[in-house]
């Protein structure tokens, strides 16, 4: 079973490269054993498998995991024999991340900035308006020109 992206039905765990090696040798008995623990804490997730990626694991869930799923699900990882759990980070469901170019922001000059903008400006602009709530810039903003005909921040 593969999924075409990411999912809340998958908790990754961080980890060192050895860790991963050691704890994927005996990764269908750790299925197994998350599986009678969860079961006996009385949650609907089970794991359907784990994988190994880049960062460290990826435990594959039928359902997403509550907060109470993932606790469970981590001590079980950093307490499994031969792991060392100072090299384990805190596991973490997958977040979408979408991109969005901006090019041009409407721009009402309060003070003679004799048409210059700096990325402090274009971000106190985004700021202030409700649309980018909750975005995160994910490089600062380039000023390329303001158009005095548009009032118009070209970014």
């Amino acid at each position: 079973m593969t999924t075409k992206g990411p999912s809340r039905k998958q908790v990754i765990f961080p980890m060192s490269n050895n860790n991963m090696v050691k704890f994927m040798k005996n990764s269908s008995i750790h299925v197994a054993s998350i599986n009678r623990i969860l079961k006996n804490t009385k949650s609907e997730v089970s794991v359907d498998f784990i994988r190994a990626d880049l960062v460290g694991i990826t435990i594959i869930t039928n359902k997403v995991s509550q907060a109470s799923d993932l606790i469970t699900i981590e001590n079980y990882v950093k307490n499994s024999e031969s792991i060392d759990s100072s090299q384990i980070d805190m596991p973490r469901l997958p977040q979408l991340k979408s991109y969005l170019k901006i090019i041009g922001i409407p721009y009402f000059p309060n003070r003679n900035l004799q048409d210059r903008l700096n990325s402090s400006d274009i971000e106190n602009i985004i700021k202030q308006n409700h649309i980018f709530n909750n975005v995160t810039l994910a490089s600062k903003p380039r000023v390329i020109k303001v158009s005095p005909k548009s009032d118009m921040a070209i970014v």
